[in-house]
């Protein structure tokens, strides 16, 4: 099931706050990829299908540099394979010792039109690929060559990414905040209710900055809130 392109747009306008929200409300509590950040906070949110690449531990008798005379290595492959408007999400075993990509790789990306990058390792080159003009997330600087502890393995198979699961294909969301995974089958429905409670959560954010209190108005447990918000919103055009 490939991403609508009206639910890409919806969702490149709310929050991963919002959708962690949405997807509690369906039991989902474990959706929000730990310990990355973004490399560019000002670049627009990050939305596409995950194509994944598993990285192993190195065993050094199977991966020395030489490995990368060979055009078919899993990593350059991924780099060449991952369909333009996806984001490449990159399984480093929460290992930043070495780096799971550099600057050209990354750049190599962006050139194709992929929508973006995550790792839950490192990057090397991080202050070039916070140039580019590609959202890429990831725990922390690393210089040292992936080979060193790293071994690519896998392409598009389901990954472990900072301690979340992901499928190929699953949507991912990032912001300033971190990135977020939805679950292909529920993609279209999250997004709606997100687009949603943007809305209430713009007005409740009015509403506070005018002075009014939270309570009664976030949750809207009061009646008058939610006569307030049905006026709001007919007064805004949203």
């Amino acid at each position: 099931m490939s991403l609508k392109t009206e639910t890409r747009e919806k969702l490149k306008g709310v929050s991963t706050a919002t959708l962690c929200t949405a997807l509690f409300k369906r039991g989902l509590r474990n959706q929000f990829i730990q310990d990355v950040k973004p490399l560019n906070p000002a670049l627009p949110t990050m939305v596409g299908e995950a194509f994944t690449l598993r990285y192993i531990p190195a065993r050094e008798d199977l991966n020395p540099i030489t490995v990368f005379q060979d055009r078919g290595h899993p990593q350059r492959k991924a780099v060449e394979e991952c369909p333009p408007g996806a984001v490449m999400v990159i399984d480093s075993r929460k290992d930043a010792r070495a780096a799971s990509a550099g600057g050209i790789l990354v750049s190599r990306l962006m050139m194709r039109g992929v929508a973006g990058v995550v790792t839950d390792g490192g990057f090397r080159d991080s202050a070039e690929i916070a140039g580019l003009a590609i959202p890429a997330y990831h725990h922390r600087p690393s210089a040292p060559t992936n080979l060193t502890l790293h071994q690519a393995l896998d392409i598009n198979v389901p990954i472990g990414c900072g301690d979340v699961a992901v499928w190929p294909g699953d949507v991912v969301v990032g912001d300033g905040d971190g990135v977020v995974i939805i679950p292909a089958a529920i993609a279209d429905e999250i997004a709606a209710e997100a687009v949603e409670m943007t809305v209430f959560e713009d007005f409740v954010t009015e509403m506070v900055l005018a002075g009014r209190s939270i309570l009664g108005l976030y949750p809207p447990t009061d009646d008058q809130t939610k006569v307030d918000f049905a006026a709001w919103r007919g007064k805004t055009g949203r």
